[in-house]
């Protein structure tokens, strides 16, 4: 490794997040509109995905800022193409305008908030829309549980409809097949197992379910509504009497509003040591999205879900091609 240049030891993060990342080094790196790196955090980050071979990194922000950052990380940033954008609404309006000319098959998140981030991306002229609405998914590490998690949507969505959640859902399958996933098992969540019209979330669980089963779901194994505890604990789902292939082995978990999303993911970040790595999608390309607070680590494994996912859409368009 070259003097400077960011290490970062993978051994010492966990083993879920280290299968990832050694899963993506295996492809070739994806370009990635790095947009306005203008911090140590999101420009050291981005540096260790590309010296990882996670990225190929444009970095899309001013250049002379960005060249300083690098210089008080003792970084040679002349080794990455910079493009010149003079503040970071700018730089956004740029990074997405690069992904729609075919330049870049992801776009990362730097030193700028998300929403003026996502106010390019979804513009309707101009952004990176698709026909399926675009959500967030954390991608969890928990210590002691054996499966990766995803959790959605925690970040985008406020309080989803039902044609939200749909989306949402079929995202959140999406990814976990990039991820390789051996069995996407998704449990839809709610305060209850049980369907009640006094708990809106449950009804939707089941209009969801329901929806899997007519074939406007596909491509993974979706029940609810599902408590947390009978989701994740074979035990707590036993208890309950519940008898289903998702209960107590859920590896996506689908809240009802960003709020319980949020605070799900944040309690198991800060109260049981998980690592948390984030990623949008419904978009033309992966978004890598991430926060001031996240690891390292964190950060390298968004890069790695979204090589994976930029990896899968390459498969299925060759496929549709054939």
């Amino acid at each position: 490794m070259r003097s400077g240049s960011t290490h970062v030891d993978m051994n010492a993060a966990h083993v879920k997040y280290r299968r990832l990342v050694e899963a993506a080094k295996a492809l070739p790196p994806v370009t990635t509109t790095v947009v306005h790196p203008c911090d140590e955090s999101s420009l050291s980050a981005a540096i260790a995905a590309a010296e990882m071979g996670l990225i190929r990194p444009i970095l899309v922000g001013p250049k002379t800022k960005i060249a300083a950052i690098g210089g008080r990380l003792h970084q040679d940033i002349s080794l990455y193409e910079v493009v010149d954008a003079p503040y970071s609404h700018a730089a956004a309006a740029q990074a997405v305008a690069m992904v729609r000319a075919g330049r870049a098959e992801a776009l990362m998140k730097g030193s700028l908030h998300t929403d003026e981030l996502m106010a390019e991306v979804v513009k309707k002229d101009t952004g990176l829309r698709t026909a399926r609405r675009i959500s967030h998914c954390f991608v969890l590490d928990v210590p002691g549980h054996a499966d990766a998690l995803i959790i959605s949507d925690a970040a985008i969505n406020i309080a989803p409809t039902l044609a939200d959640k749909v989306d949402i859902v079929q995202n959140a399958i999406d990814l976990g097949h990039a991820l390789r996933f051996d069995e996407v098992r998704v449990a839809i969540l709610a305060a209850t197992e049980t369907v009640s019209c006094g708990v809106p979330s449950t009804i939707d669980a089941a209009a969801l379910c329901k929806m899997a089963d007519r074939g406007q779901i596909t491509g993974g194994l979706v029940d609810g509504p599902l408590a947390l505890d009978n989701a994740v604990s074979p035990e707590a789902a036993a208890i309950k009497g519940i008898a289903s292939p998702v209960a107590g082995r859920a590896n996506v978990l689908i809240v009802p509003d960003l709020e319980a999303g949020n605070m799900l993911a944040k309690s198991l970040t800060f109260l049981a040591n998980a690592d948390v790595a984030g990623i949008v999608l419904g978009a033309q390309v992966p978004i890598i999205l991430t926060s001031r607070a996240d690891s390292v680590a964190a950060r390298l494994a968004s890069c790695a879900a979204a090589s994976l996912v930029a990896q899968a859409r390459r498969e299925q368009t060759a496929k549709a091609i054939r």
